[in-house]
């Protein structure tokens, strides 16, 4: 589920003992099982056919695991994630519906770096690239550097000690470190990618600015400032400007802005050797703003290739008539999560989850203040009975989201793939990555399908199926489930989506309040920010399952094991009967209007 801002919970010094733990957490030191019934780890192992608690248990510890770095779009865990999902499919017998016959289509993101060919000199004499200095890869190439003057151009974030603009303006502006600004980037705690470029209102016309902070760092996290961690789209971003809105601006400066973005300035780290040489001085003490130096030429190679790192991955099951199986009904899950973050306790964080969770249920979901979260105290000695040391984690797994709706609709592909007659549709199997970046795969779907947008006659997303316990959200329970959009479009396809409810052996709960807007804190346009929306813009019906947020909701927490399999399994398998049906009843009609849904929904 795609966050709207959502305030993300800082542990920091807030976390300490007062009240007594829940006694869930020492029963997990003492059980192989938590309060929940499931184990800390599970092996994989094999699956069948039938969609059950075990199946989707060995199915969502494996996706959710630490060894899928949090799955996040344009990291190396979200090839992980895909190559998965991919795997199964093909094992199971669906066929590829991606690019060129294979299971995968892969967006455009590129990893950028500059090439071991990449050299600079100061007065002819050469600084030893990823020794001395190393260039940060940026979206683009930078603008050469030829016969470039050095100028020092003061203490980087501190303008009262920085030369003019005017000085700086076709220089190679040399910087020292702010010893109070921010270090590193991208995540990385030895500080690989700090260092950049300041700020762009003093420096827009350098040539390249340079920062001499490099001497902290081991000969690899040298190498590593230029080794890319994470994949970026191909187009750049829109909307304002870097370094934030700013006042109007005439059309020379615009023109600037626009080439900068096109061609922006090289950023470099120096070491204190290298950045000597530049000046012609054995050392850098004493160094004064607008002192002037010798003259850089430098040769960046700056490479850019398409990477895996971000991809849909699309299966068909096909249909069993003739005519029909050319329709096709789409089911989805975005495969990806949010990454890799701060390491906390994961302990500590999961107790401090549920105390703010009870204190949101208590107050009817609305936002908690500083004023109230501050009273949340957790006992640590309590914690420290079961482990002594503080287990850090910085993975967020991502197991209800959107683990939950991936292996959900993976099930769903193994129990149709062994049904002896298929529906007569076909069905679109589509796990989107991007989700939590935008929704961009199932925007990239709908724009590039693989199979004509219009004969696709509705979209199920299952987007966070693993939890809506009563502890969860209010009204939750083992027969929750939120169901959103599904007469929006289509009054057809809302009505299937109650009929088949009311077929099952034991009738699901549905909650239709998410249709409206609610006062919920964090539940604002749940609508609008899951992979449906990008369907419902093509025209396609939708309908978007869901069991709530709660309180390890894009958290470190967000495990397997607190996962509620039982019912878990029980939507699974509504879900799949409402495939099938869909399959073979007839097209769900457009309403013509959006939003359609009658004001009052009675289930």
């Amino acid at each position: 589920m795609r966050s709207f801002g959502l305030a993300r919970l800082s542990l920091a010094a807030s976390v300490c003992g007062l009240v007594t733990l829940p006694a869930l957490l020492s029963a997990q030191g003492t059980a192989k099982t938590n309060q929940y019934g499931n184990p800390a780890t599970l092996k994989p192992a094999p699956t069948k056919a039938a969609i059950d608690v075990r199946d989707l248990q060995i199915r969502l510890y494996q996706f959710a695991d630490d060894s899928m770095l949090g799955r996040q779009v344009g990291r190396v865990g979200n090839k992980k994630g895909t190559d998965m999902i991919a795997a199964e499919v093909k094992r199971l017998g669906l066929l590829p519906a991606g690019d060129n016959g294979t299971y995968f289509q892969t967006l455009p993101y590129h990893l950028r770096k500059f090439t071991d060919h990449s050299r600079m000199t100061v007065d002819g004499n050469p600084i030893e690239w990823n020794t001395e200095f190393v260039a940060v890869p940026g979206q683009r190439a930078p603008r050469p550097i030829t016969g470039a003057d050095v100028v020092f151009g003061g203490t980087q974030g501190d303008s009262t000690t920085q030369i003019s603009a005017a000085d700086a303006a076709g220089k190679f502006v040399v910087l020292l470190p702010n010893p109070n600004g921010p270090r590193g980037g991208q995540g990385q705690g030895f500080a690989v990618r700090g260092g950049g470029a300041p700020a762009r209102s003093r420096f827009d016309d350098a040539v390249a600015v340079a920062t001499i902070d490099l001497d902290a760092l081991t000969p690899a996290q040298r190498v590593a400032v230029n080794e890319p961690i994470v994949a970026t789209s191909s187009a750049p971003g829109r909307g304002a400007p870097a370094g934030g809105a700013r006042g109007p601006v005439d059309s020379i400066a615009l023109l600037k802005a626009q080439i900068a973005t096109l061609q922006p300035q090289a950023t470099i780290r120096l070491t204190r050797d290298a950045a000597a040489r530049l000046f012609k001085r054995t050392n850098i003490d004493g160094l004064s703003a607008g002192l002037k130096g010798g003259t850089v030429t430098a040769s960046l190679d700056f490479v850019e290739t398409p990477t895996d790192w971000a991809r849909n991955v699309v299966a068909v099951v096909p249909g069993s008539d003739p005519l029909l199986k050319h329709q096709y009904v789409a089911i989805g899950a975005h495969n990806d999560h949010v990454g890799i973050t701060t390491p906390v306790d994961k302990d500590s964080i999961r107790a401090f989850n549920i105390q703010k969770n009870k204190l949101l249920l208590a107050n009817n979901m609305q936002g908690l203040g500083p004023d109230i979260l501050t009273t949340i105290r957790v006992n640590m000695d309590s914690i420290r009975k079961v482990h002594p040391k503080a287990r850090l984690d910085s993975i967020n797994n991502g197991a209800d989201d959107d683990g939950s709706g991936s292996m959900g609709v993976l099930e769903i592909a193994e129990a149709m793939m062994a049904m002896p007659v298929k529906p007569k549709r076909s069905t679109l199997f589509i796990w989107h990555t991007g989700e939590e970046g935008g929704l961009v795969g199932s925007a990239f779907f709908t724009r590039n399908p693989t199979v004509p947008i219009d004969s696709v006659v509705a979209q199920l997303n299952v987007d966070m199926i693993g939890r809506g316990r009563a502890e969860d959200l209010p009204g939750g329970g083992p027969d929750y489930v939120g169901v959103v959009g599904s007469f929006f479009d289509s009054k057809d396809l809302g009505e299937t989506v109650k009929a088949v409810n009311g077929k099952q052996s034991k009738p699901l709960t549905f909650d239709y309040k998410f249709d409206e807007p609610i006062e919920w804190s964090g539940y604002n346009n749940i609508y609008g920010r899951s992979d449906h929306y990008n369907y419902a813009q093509q025209g396609v019906p939708i309908a978007f399952f869901f069991t709530g947020l709660h309180g390890d909701y894009h958290q470190r927490s967000d495990e397997p094991e607190f996962i509620d399999y039982p019912h878990y399994a029980k939507i699974a398998n509504y879900i799949k009967d409402l495939v099938v049906e869909v399959g073979n009843g007839p097209r769900p009609r457009l309403n013509g209007s959006k939003p359609a849904k009658p004001k009052v929904i009675v289930p």
